[in-house]
């Protein structure tokens, strides 16, 4: 079984959040929008459901109109594959390799390819500068952009608010805490700001340590996760602690998959 986390640009108009979701059918775990960032994250299952949303993301939404906090550079933004239960980063990877050359060739959107070769932030910056698209025209799309398709294991999409709206301050905590097992930012998300992290390695540095990290650091006022959790990271945290770090059992991704298989 594969999860893809679909990250679209998108998160300020429920209703086309929406109808793109719809698309996914019963294969939808879960959406979570940030109408700030204007985007949303769409955990979904399998193969065919990515296909559905993407088609209905390249539709439905003009990178030529957005305005969002979060970096990005397609309406479909990230396209990650991860693989659960008996599945493996190899069949990840040839997932992600399909789905390349589906939207490349049926909806005209080029795609860079990212994993164990090449990380996510290294497409970001590197795209149509000095590397081209692995599939599709070598130019963005008028109004889709690029899509940047993932092979990856499970992460935990994580952020922290800071007490005080100090953005140059939460650049300076995201570049400390950022290592190995930590991807964070500073963004400025309306009047507020967070240290917006992925915790690649949430066997290693989950919630419970990057919030301990960054109080360390600056006074905290609050977590927020984006999208589910695997049900081992609230294994290894305190209870006493979810509240805190807005984690809850009814968002771990087994939950949500036990829920959808009845």
């Amino acid at each position: 079984m594969l999860e893809c986390v679909v990250n679209i640009s998108e998160g300020s108009r429920p209703e086309r959040v929406g109808a793109i979701g719809a698309a996914a059918g019963a294969d939808l775990l879960d959406v979570h929008t940030d109408a700030d960032h204007n985007r949303s994250v769409l955990t979904l299952v399998g193969e065919e459901a990515p296909r559905r949303v993407a088609r209905a993301a390249v539709e439905r939404l003009d990178l030529r109109t957005h305005r969002g906090a979060h970096p990005r550079f397609g309406v479909v933004d990230v396209v990650p594959f991860v693989p659960l239960a008996d599945s493996t980063l190899a069949d990840a990877e040839g997932a992600r390799d399909r789905f390349l050359r589906w939207i490349a060739d049926d909806l005209g959107v080029p795609a860079f390819s990212y994993g164990r070769h090449r990380s996510l932030p290294e497409v970001r910056r590197r795209a149509f500068r000095d590397l081209a698209p692995d599939a599709g025209p070598a130019e963005p799309h008028p109004t889709a952009g690029a899509v940047a398709v993932g092979a990856r294991d499970v992460l935990v999409a994580w952020n922290v608010w800071l007490a005080e709206p100090d953005l140059e301050r939460a650049r300076r905590v995201a570049a400390q805490v950022r290592g190995p097992h930590v991807r964070a930012l500073g963004l400025a998300v309306g009047a507020r700001v967070q240290v917006s992290m992925n915790l690649i390695a949430p066997d290693v540095v989950g919630p419970a340590e990057a919030w301990d990290r960054v109080a360390a650091l600056v006074p905290v006022a609050g977590a927020e996760l984006v999208g589910l959790v695997p049900r081992a990271v609230l294994d290894r945290t305190d209870p006493a602690r979810w509240s805190q770090l807005d984690l809850d059992r009814d968002r771990t991704i087994e939950h949500r998959l036990e829920r959808a298989l009845g």
